[in-house]
């Protein structure tokens, strides 16, 4: 078979603690600039690189289901009861052995630095095509991160000149913040 004969589609994973505009925006251009036929958020229950999630799980999932209901090209999805892991590669390799898929992996530059620590992170650029938004504040940091020092790896692609400046943990700051002030 050729490669024409799989479906691109978008992966957008994290804890989406809380889901925001930011998220539905790179989504939005993901399928726009890949011409991708879908993006999948993989909500997970916990980053294992992150603290504890500020919101619940089931708060969390309802609030990605209200944020994406106009988008049909965006789905929402739990995946780790299925695969009984959250890590990434477990979702790719899942997402490839029951479908013919051409993943975009897509990140901010923020988690590009810290890349190198996420489990099997060279197999996951095997496995698909990493695609990284420019994060305000982050952009620097993650052009000199190991993953780009030491992988000349054809499988990233930057997405410039789509800046995100918005983020959950400014949003649960506020959040936070707004409930001493009552």
């Amino acid at each position: 078979m050729g490669k024409n004969n799989f479906a691109k589609i978008g992966i957008l994973g994290g804890s989406f603690d809380p889901p925001h505009k930011g998220h539905l925006y790179i989504s939005k251009k993901s399928i726009k600039l890949l011409n991708l036929k879908k993006v999948i958020w993989a909500i997970t229950k916990k980053n294992p690189l992150k603290k504890s999630p500020f919101f619940s799980l089931t708060l969390r999932k309802k609030l990605c289901r209200k944020l994406i209901k106009r988008h049909k090209k965006i789905q929402f999805n739990y995946y780790e009861d299925k695969l009984k892991s959250k890590t990434s590669i477990a979702l790719v390799k899942f997402l490839k052995k029951r479908h013919k898929y051409k993943i975009f992996f897509i990140i901010g530059s923020d988690n590009l630095i810290n890349f190198h620590k996420w489990k099997n992170y060279k197999e996951l650029l095997k496995l698909s095509i990493l695609v990284v938004f420019s994060r305000k504040g982050f952009d620097t940091k993650a052009k000199k991160s190991v993953i780009m020092k030491n992988l000349k790896n054809k499988n990233i692609k930057f997405l410039k000149n789509l800046k995100i400046d918005i983020s959950s943990t400014r949003l649960r700051s506020k959040i936070i913040n707004g409930s001493k002030k009552n």
